[in-house]
């Protein structure tokens, strides 16, 4: 009875969808009267160097997992990043080399350690998918290639809208799901979690281990957390993301400013808080959600500093010995815009070559967060209107539509 909170958590909060249709039940089983571990499969592409918090919902929901005796297994797709996810795309991925591969990995223990459990024994495995890959021979290539026919292939979204509109498709593209579902038979997965766009290559997962002899895995779910811009999922390469590793003061800043029809998702995707237990004003809440994330990636204390710190920079009726932040409007900037250019048009900086020496001297930030390309671009007004521009600790301009 002791563990029934426990699986109502890990079955429900924030979940998408669980399959096979007989999976709920059998899951509910299987964690009520355990005869082993279950074996929590999350494969992640180390495509960027940095996590951001649409990565954490899915490693939140591994960690609920561990926290009820069960073994997550990270694997880290060294060799598959460099066939590229089609998954979302409408054309082909970029292939990326192995060094570059191995360059974004490197952080990823760092970053994830923030969220999974590390130090217990027997509740983490962490992989990378090269160990198997790299070395397969052709025909065990032939025999994951003949198990799904080209009409299966193209009846994945993606594949299927690219073919419609005459979009190459390449051969190698359809090694992807075939690749990281082989993953789920090499580490003998019983669930496989991912977000609501991977039922596919879940699916295929699940195929090849009835295929190969060894029982079906069940598929977890987990919605896209949408961006701060409070319309597509979050990327990085949006601008609209939020880093784990970010600064106190910069995720603060940026968390208190999701929309508020975000924010009761992200309590429930993000938090152990349930948002219907807030009875807090809209503002109170971003201010509370962005309070108890900084808290769980840092402590509460450096999160209150980081509130405090917001509040003198953004509000003007608590800026201390600062004057109210002006505004500047960016409706005739064009985009996109690197960042020397923009502290040039705002007057911030007298000139290009004061601002390539502002940011090299650390003194421009962005929310608190410090910027350090001065070619770091913006592309849509979205991604700048109401944020923060500051260079050194009297310069500071809130950037408008």
């Amino acid at each position: 009875m002791k563990e029934a909170p426990d699986i109502q958590r890990i079955l429900h909060q924030g979940v998408a969808e669980i399959f096979p249709a007989s999976a709920i039940q059998e899951l509910t089983d299987r964690l009520t009267k355990p005869d082993r571990p279950l074996r929590v499969k999350l494969g992640i592409d180390p495509t960027r160097p940095d996590l951001h918090l649409g990565h954490a919902v899915v490693l939140n929901k591994m960690r609920q997992f561990q926290d009820a005796g069960h073994t997550a297994v990270l694997i880290i797709g060294d060799f598959t990043a460099q066939i590229g996810d089609p998954t979302g795309k409408s054309e082909m991925r970029p292939r990326l080399t192995k060094e570059e591969v191995e360059y974004n990995a490197k952080t990823y223990f760092d970053q994830a350690r923030k969220i999974l459990d590390f130090d217990t024994p027997g509740r983490l495995e962490v992989k990378f998918n090269s160990e198997w890959l790299s070395n397969l021979d052709l025909s065990v290539i032939i025999s994951l290639l003949a198990s799904m026919t080209v009409g299966q292939m193209l009846a994945k979204e993606d594949f299927s809208e690219r073919y419609k509109q005459g979009t190459p498709i390449y051969l190698h593209e359809f090694l992807y799901p075939l690749m990281q579902g082989y993953d789920s038979v090499l580490i003998d997965a019983d669930v496989e979690l991912g977000g609501t766009e991977q039922k596919f290559n879940i699916l295929v997962g699940r195929d090849l281990q009835t295929r190969f002899n060894k029982p079906g895995q069940w598929g977890m779910l987990l919605p896209l957390l949408v961006g701060l811009d409070g319309e597509k999922k979050m990327s990085k390469s949006l601008d609209n993301y939020v880093g784990l590793t970010e600064e106190p003061l910069s995720m603060y800043s940026k968390l208190e400013k999701v929309p508020d029809r975000l924010v009761d998702s992200y309590f429930e995707l993000l938090t152990d808080i349930d948002p219907k237990t807030i009875t807090a004003d809209a503002r109170q809440k971003q201010k509370r959600l962005a309070l108890e994330i900084v808290s769980r990636y840092y402590d509460p204390d450096r999160a209150l500093q980081a509130q405090r710190e917001a509040e003198q920079i953004v509000l003007a009726g608590n800026t201390s010995n600062l004057e109210a932040v002006p505004e500047f409007s960016l409706q005739d900037v064009q985009f996109p815009v690197p960042l020397f250019y923009l502290l040039k048009i705002t007057g911030l900086c007298k000139s290009n070559s004061d601002a390539q020496s502002q940011i090299n001297n650390g003194a421009v930030r962005i929310d608190g967060e410090k910027m350090t390309d001065p070619n770091h671009a913006w592309t849509t007004i979205d991604s700048l209107a109401n944020r923060v521009l500051q260079v050194g600790k009297k310069k500071f301009l809130k950037l408008t539509r």
